[in-house]
């Protein structure tokens, strides 16, 4: 951790911002770098593809301002980036904007890239060889059993990386059992060890804590919203770049239930249905993981963003 982080200004920790989808994280986050010199680092393993604006619920320019902002718009649709990648890219970047005077404001509700700034985890690849290996090897046997018989092999060998790695997600179901071929350690065992060297700066996580209710209602509006913005063209300019459908960023919520739309199986109406519960059993997942943060996390009432700002920065003193 760097000891001399509280010499850049009047603040010991760096504020991160997460929550559930369509909390209104990024207007909180945004409003503290107002008025705290600050600027944005996002934690969001969507908006970092290029081009998927209304889907990803990025920033407008006219929200952004005159704020800099990073991590988002920095890889082509269809491009792999690891969490590694993301430790590797978003912490020079944090240690650029200390270094000016300014205060990072971390946002994002991607719970991998969140926790490898808190808790400083590893994602190096290790013994990067084996891995790869086990990885072909993997990606073999999954065209031929199909992406059920491999987690169910997850779900056995490492029951804790599966409770939190969704079962349609194939890269990092692969990427768990490939570390441990690789490394003959389970993918959960070498996060833990990888915590025992600490982040490298201090962070204070804050949740915007909404009823369920209200929540699920800010969702099934934002929908609509999308879809009026243009979500439909998004998935169809996916469509026209010839992106993998295994690619990481079909599986983001919206881009994957147009696909059945656009291929005339469903109507927009139906394709909109499953969008609002996708979107709303994300948000539940992202609550549990914030919630298995126990002390880490503080809880602050949906408030008027510039009175939470307030609230963030007096406790990040």
């Amino acid at each position: 951790m760097d000891k001399s982080f509280a010499i850049f200004g009047k603040y010991s920790f760096i504020p991160v911002i997460a929550g559930p989808t369509a909390s209104g994280k990024s207007a909180l986050a945004l409003e503290i770098c107002r008025r705290a010199d600050g600027e944005l680092v996002c934690a969001d393993s969507m908006q970092i593809y290029k081009g998927l604006d209304v889907g990803t619920a990025k920033d407008t320019k006219e929200e952004i301002g005159d704020i800099p902002h990073y991590m988002t718009d920095i890889i082509e649709p269809g491009t792999d980036f690891s969490v590694y990648d993301y430790v590797s890219t978003a912490i020079p970047i944090i240690r650029d904007i200390l270094r000016r005077g300014k205060l990072p404001v971390v946002c994002g509700g991607t719970g991998q890239y969140i926790s490898s700034l808190l808790y400083g985890l590893d994602y190096g690849e290790g013994d990067e060889d084996a891995e790869i290996n086990a990885t072909k090897e993997l990606e073999e046997e999954l065209s031929k059993l199909g992406i059920d018989v491999l987690y169910a092999r997850l779900q056995e060998e490492d029951p804790e990386a599966a409770k939190i790695i969704h079962p349609n997600n194939k890269r990092r179901v692969i990427r768990a059992l490939a570390v441990q071929k690789a490394l003959g350690i389970t993918f959960s065992e070498k996060n833990r060890r990888s915590k025992l060297s600490g982040p490298e700066f201090p962070f204070k996580v804050f949740m915007l804590d909404w009823d369920r209710e209200e929540l699920y209602n800010r969702i099934n509006k934002r929908v609509g919203i999308m879809v009026s913005e243009g979500l439909v063209d998004e998935a169809k300019m996916l469509l026209s770049l010839n992106v993998d459908r295994t690619s990481t960023c079909w599986q983001a919520i919206g881009y994957k239930e147009m696909l059945n739309y656009l291929d005339g199986k469903e109507t927009l109406e139906e394709a909109c249905d499953r969008i609002r519960i996708g979107t709303r059993h994300y948000a539940k997942r992202q609550l549990t993981w914030l919630r298995s943060m126990g002390g880490d996390v503080t809880k602050i009432p949906p408030d008027d963003p510039a009175v939470n700002a307030e609230k963030v920065l007096e406790l990040c003193k």
